[in-house]
């Protein structure tokens, strides 16, 4: 049996969701590996949309266990809010279906005034975050001086941790002319929210371990993208974790060899929320039109999303790096109608050619997109199931991306429907 790694192949944004949602049947457990609430996932399954941010998507399934993993930074505040939204719609979360890793990094609400006192401060030159605490709650962690589930469990503990955080904090705190923090501010809060969170805590990595030998299928959800990974993304215009398939086997305490597949999520197009570099971004009434139809904007923020053309250098780049198996190409069905549309097939840069994405700031920000045209097609692929149904200029499109890329399309999906879904090669089968 197949164990299946999905991660974003772009900026995130990508539909990961919906294809998490539909392996997930397939699965027995689902484990969400890095991120935090800084991270959206919208499930529309029959009449009802479920909008997850910490949650694996496997929690909206029956007999399925959800798992969040030490790679995640994880709010509690945040995670008891989804847990209630989602009991009101229906589906049922408690410590047997959901596990939370005892050695999870939290983020506080100190984390998240750091985070938007240091983007006011960048001014013009922010990095667009989201403002929810992510960065400072990884850098406290790599500091080793953050707070995890397990420390929930200690009062003793917790003042300890706290000092050591605070210390740090306020002198920063002080530097950007903020109000410092107390340990009352931080130790109260935590108390009150410690009995409602300790229930759902484990040794996930042991958990996991023998899930594995009773044969049962894991499915690894990642947040955000390849090109927002902290290393091999737009630096400095990324997210703070590592979003390569790679960091499902360090945040979930597996080893290396613990996934089988990794799947690719990848748009028929590209789009960004916030800042960066973003080569093929189209400014124009087709960036918009894109935007229009394919609904883009952010399921945490609500930010519109930055749209442009198919950029088959980053794709390909992003399925070296993450080492993927197979996409899930997404949204077709946005380019519905199009006479003519445009792949990027590579750069240049000062007046060179490049086929890969350059490291470098400077780099990042001049290089110039090189297209190649494909016809377009008038006949819809909304809600397609199978390649029958999708016109002949729709197909070669699919095949020169593939070539593109160098990865085979392993599933399409065709409308956020669950069902519309094209399957090609099923990863848990591989």
């Amino acid at each position: 049996m197949a164990n299946v790694v999905v991660v974003g192949a772009q900026w995130g944004d990508e539909g990961k969701g919906k294809i998490v949602d539909w392996l997930s049947e397939r699965a027995d457990v689902v484990v969400r590996f890095q991120g935090g609430h800084n991270a959206g996932h919208t499930l529309v399954i029959g009449d009802v949309t479920y909008k997850l941010s910490l949650l694996p998507s496997g929690i909206v399934r029956p007999n399925k266990q959800s798992v969040i993993g030490n790679g995640v930074v994880l709010d509690p505040w945040a995670l008891l809010r989804e847990i209630e939204t989602l009991k009101g719609q229906g589906v049922e979360v408690g410590p047997d279906n959901l596990s939370i890793a005892e050695n999870v990094t939290l983020i506080l609400p100190l984390h998240s005034k750091l985070d938007i006192a240091r983007e006011e401060a960048l001014g013009g030159a922010k990095i667009g975050t989201t403002g929810r605490g992510i960065g400072p709650a990884y850098e406290d962690k790599i500091g080793r001086r953050a707070i995890r589930a397990g420390d929930l469990a200690d009062r003793e503990m917790l003042e300890e941790r706290i000092e050591s955080m605070l210390l740090h904090h306020n002198a920063l705190m002080r530097g950007l002319g903020s109000t410092e923090i107390t340990k009352d501010e931080i130790l109260e809060p935590l108390l009150e929210v410690a009995p409602k969170i300790l229930p759902f805590v484990r040794t996930v990595w042991y958990q996991l371990d023998e899930a594995r030998r009773d044969g049962k299928r894991i499915l690894f959800e990642g947040a955000q993208g390849a090109m927002l990974d902290v290393d091999h993304g737009t630096y400095p215009f990324v997210t703070s974790s590592n979003t390569v398939a790679g960091a499902s086997t360090v945040g979930s305490g597996q080893g290396a060899k613990a996934a089988n597949y990794n799947l690719g999520i990848t748009k028929a197009y590209t789009t960004r929320v916030g800042s960066g570099p973003f080569p093929t971004e189209l400014e124009d009434e087709i960036g918009q039109k894109l935007g229009e139809r394919g609904h883009e904007f952010g399921t945490v923020t609500g930010r519109k999303r930055r749209c442009g053309w198919f950029d088959a250098v980053m794709v390909r780049q992003a399925i070296k790096v993450s080492g993927i198996t197979g996409i899930a190409l997404t949204k077709l069905d946005v380019l519905d109608g199009f006479d003519e549309l445009k792949v990027c097939t590579g750069y240049t840069l000062d007046g060179e050619n490049i086929d890969h994405f350059p490291a470098s700031i400077t780099g990042q920000a001049k290089v110039e997109p090189v297209y190649e045209t494909l016809e377009g097609w008038s006949e819809p692929t909304y809600g397609a199931r199978s390649w029958a149904d999708l016109p002949a200029t729709a197909i070669k499109y699919i095949r020169r991306i593939e070539e593109l890329i160098e990865a085979p399309v392993a599933l399409l999906s065709t409308s956020p429907e669950r069902d519309d879904t094209i399957l090609v090669q099923d990863p848990f089968e591989d």
